[in-house]
């Protein structure tokens, strides 16, 4: 207390000129309108920048719960367009052939002539082996293996992938593979020379597997040429997706493959 009683005691000056300054500035204010409303505006401003800084802060805290209630938005709408007969929201014409699930990006590859995927969930959240994953662009791959929190994707980027693919345009349909060289294009084989094919064609999910829905999207195709017996078509497919930069997916599984399973045991 005396070291405080000190402090004012040597200082009482500026102690003093400060007492007054506040008086004098105070009733300054009050007593003119032009004065005050410069003081409540300069208030104002520096009050909103504060807010808006936490505001910012606040927002920025939130986005991963943004981006979770997005995708579950964005999951039900593709389950809609997946499951309706007429339209992508007839609700009244749902079959509900497909679910979907939402899911993270864990770690991805692209640099091998095998390369693999690791999402967030796995069994626990009724994940199982041969279900699809999407982005909102179009596929990736198809689930290979699963743990009871993780599950492996076998990228379209493998070596060892084949999904049934087709023309968007015609309906020509073949098998979608990887030469393992660039890690934006994937090959379309066994299309008949019959088909006509142009550069910039949509190529798409076929539909004859149980792992896709008909119609999701894989690419556009980039150049086209005849094998060597010149009766089918190469087509190189620059993907929708840029598979080096995988981050919100979806896995989709076929409600009814069971039953499916059971009457074509054999399917591919």
């Amino acid at each position: 207390m005396q070291q405080l009683l000190n402090f004012f005691f040597k200082n009482r000056t500026t102690v003093l000129f400060l007492i007054l300054f506040l008086v004098a500035f105070t009733i300054t204010t009050q007593s003119h309108d032009y004065h005050k409303s410069k003081f409540l505006n300069s208030s104002n401003q520096i009050s909103g920048s504060i807010h808006g800084v936490f505001s910012s802060v606040g927002n920025y805290f939130n986005l991963k719960k943004e981006n979770t209630i997005l995708l579950e938005e964005n999951n039900r709408l593709k389950a809609f367009v997946f499951n309706s007969k007429t339209g992508p929201l007839d609700t009244a014409n749902i079959e509900n052939k497909f679910k979907l699930t939402p899911a993270i990006v864990h770690k991805n590859s692209y640099r091998y002539l095998e390369n693999y995927i690791t999402l967030n969930i796995g069994e626990n959240e009724g994940i199982k082996e041969d279900f699809g994953v999407i982005t909102s662009k179009g596929i990736i791959g198809i689930i290979d293996q699963t743990s009871s929190n993780y599950s492996r994707v076998l990228s379209i980027l493998n070596t060892k992938s084949k999904i049934n693919a087709k023309l968007k345009n015609s309906n020509h349909f073949g098998t979608l593979g990887w030469d393992g060289v660039h890690h934006n294009s994937v090959q379309l084989n066994d299309i008949q020379d019959l088909a006509k094919i142009a550069v910039g064609d949509t190529i798409v999910t076929s539909g004859f597997s149980y792992t896709f829905p008909e119609n999701i999207p894989i690419g556009r195709v980039a150049s086209y040429e005849l094998n060597a017996t010149k009766d089918l078509y190469i087509i190189n497919v620059q993907l929708f997706n840029d598979m080096t930069n995988l981050r919100h997916v979806h896995v989709i599984e076929n409600l009814d493959i069971e039953e499916l399973e059971t009457l074509n045991p054999a399917n591919e």
